[in-house]
């Protein structure tokens, strides 16, 4: 382990003229893995750094950060029984590093109070739907962000819960956490183009759009949108699929939202820790 003046030592050569020297030193601070890294920070918030030191050391925070988090998720891919908000804490970090998961846990607890206080008991299912809609789309406003249908944010829980807009899967995942939280048998739907809601009940299943507000449909509904994308129906577009799933489909939307914006670095990372997961 390297004492906080070798680590201070070897931050002022990340200016140096030799090409092989930083390549050297940086090799060097990152093989001390993630314990480093608030050392690290607190040296780049350092006002008096050389411009070019302040951008290698970000760099260097960044590739710390992005293997730790390829670690963390690979951990929670090889659990047997996948936590979907740590899951979607995980990717959320990946933007939002200061991102935690107690605060997250905090944010779905206060939504879930919120609809279990209307909650009475031998409620019907529909009714039951319709008080989870109530509270998250006329209550607490949240709600389909389609202006800005491409935003990486979209996809990125904390900012779902901050801004209250989403797109189908942030908000399906935010409506599971909560149903989960009520003992609903509400689970989610891998569909083409769509990530929906099954409520899967014994006697009569049924869908729910958290997109379009909690709109419930049936498997007809299911079968005539497959019928109109000219695709042959398949099981997987009307069967409850896993949270390793719906993390994997998290990473695919915000891979095709950093190509969007033109950010090719973020789209590549992104593409690794879908492989991560997919490994």
């Amino acid at each position: 382990m390297l004492s906080e003046n070798e680590i201070k030592a070897l931050i002022t050569l990340l200016d140096d003229e030799d090409a092989e020297i930083v390549r050297h030193v940086e090799a060097k601070i990152l093989s001390v893995g993630e314990s480093i890294l608030p050392f690290l920070e607190t040296e780049w918030q350092n006002k008096s750094l050389q411009p070019l030191i302040s951008e290698r050391l970000e760099q260097i925070i960044h590739s710390l950060r992005f293997q730790t988090l390829k670690s963390k998720l690979k951990n929670w891919k090889e659990q047997e029984n996948h936590d979907l908000l740590k899951g979607a804490w995980l990717i959320a970090t990946y933007q939002y590093p200061e991102c935690t998961y107690e605060s997250l846990q905090e944010q779905i607890e206060q939504i879930y109070y919120n609809v279990w206080v209307h909650f009475r008991d031998n409620l019907h299912p529909y009714d039951q739907v319709k008080i989870i809609n109530y509270v998250l789309f006329d209550e607490m406003k949240f709600s389909a962000n389609t202006q800005n249908f491409h935003s990486p944010a979209n996809s990125m829980l904390n900012r779902v819960l901050e801004t209250r807009k989403g797109n189908p899967i942030s908000l399906c995942i935010l409506y599971i956490l909560v149903a989960q939280k009520l003992n609903l048998p509400i689970y989610g739907v891998n569909m083409p183009n769509l990530f929906i809601l099954i409520y899967q009940s014994p006697e009569r299943p049924f869908y729910i759009n958290a997109f379009n507000r909690g709109l419930i449909f049936t498997k007809s509904d299911i079968d005539n949108y497959i019928a109109q994308l000219g695709l042959s129906p398949h099981e997987s577009f009307y069967n409850p699929t896993t949270p390793l799933e719906i993390i994997k489909r998290v990473c695919r939307n915000l891979i095709v939202s950093y190509e969007h914006l033109g950010e090719t670095e973020k789209m590549q990372e992104m593409q690794e820790l879908l492989e991560v997961l997919s490994d």
